[in-house]
């Protein structure tokens, strides 16, 4: 079966992988490419589209907003992607019929495709509204201003994903443009800065106390103090991490709070 495809990114760098990476597959027809979510509602209604490779951020509006745009009705099957793994999991948890997180790997993707053809060979398309339909739904309970912190993570474990509760991470460790997520015994790597998730992580639980460590309060067994800009901070388990002076402030707010 044919799939007539849809990639909607601004930058051409990833759209120029996505494509390069999709025309390996005979089956695979790229019908459209858009820079912005205005071109993708344009082209949605003007010519037939069986999937839509959907950036979460772009100038002008979010892939969400996109979707609340085009319609309910009208809405391809879609797999989203993105760089940051927060907003994969958003569109995990509303049933999107797969993520993506960049840069795309050839494995990966050959999955993404695998799942497409099935669901759309067996006709399950008004499945895949049904789901999106849960989209829509969270964009209106988001419109309340209200901040949503994450209370898990989705993370590689092995060959497969995986979900990690957030109030089960003790510590968060940067490795260059990865963090390590310390839970009990296991460790978890993510795809994502320690900075970005110093600024998607709930700030009243996770700390920031040295520029290579996030910590959970809740697991903090005690503070120690060994100078005016050094000190330490010791976990329920006994692990002992440095905290910077800035550190220091950080978690004099978080327990106000």
């Amino acid at each position: 079966m044919n799939l007539r495809v849809l990639i909607a990114d601004d930058e051409p760098l990833a759209r120029e992988r996505l494509r390069f990476l999709l025309a390996d597959d005979a089956e695979v027809e790229i019908v459209a490419e858009c820079r912005n979510g205005r071109e993708v509602v344009t082209a949605i209604k003007q010519k037939p589209i069986d999937v839509l490779f959907l950036d979460i951020e772009m100038p002008g509006s979010s892939g969400f907003d996109v979707l609340a745009q085009v319609g309910e009705s009208k809405v391809p099957a879609t797999v989203f992607v993105t760089a940051h793994n927060h907003y994969a999991l958003k569109a995990f948890s509303v049933h999107a019929v797969d993520y993506l997180t960049k840069p795309v790997e050839p494995e990966r993707l050959r999955e993404t495709v695998a799942i497409l053809k099935e669901r759309i060979a067996s006709k399950t398309a008004l499945e895949t509204h049904q789901q999106l339909s849960s989209v829509f739904e969270s964009l209106k309970l988001g419109s309340s201003g209200e901040h949503a912190y994450p209370k898990r993570l989705l993370v590689r474990n092995g060959s497969k994903d995986a979900f990690v509760q957030t109030a089960d991470i003790e510590w968060i460790e940067a490795a260059d443009y990865y963090s390590c997520l310390h839970v009990g015994s296991k460790n978890f790597l993510i795809r994502e800065p320690i900075k970005e998730l110093a600024n998607t992580l709930d700030p009243a639980r996770f700390v920031r106390v040295h520029r290579s460590a996030i910590v959970n309060i809740d697991h903090v067994r005690e503070i120690v103090r060994e100078g005016r800009s050094e000190g330490s901070v010791v976990l329920q388990n006994g692990q002992r991490l440095r905290m910077s002076r800035v550190g220091w402030q950080h978690l004099l707010a978080a327990g106000r709070k």
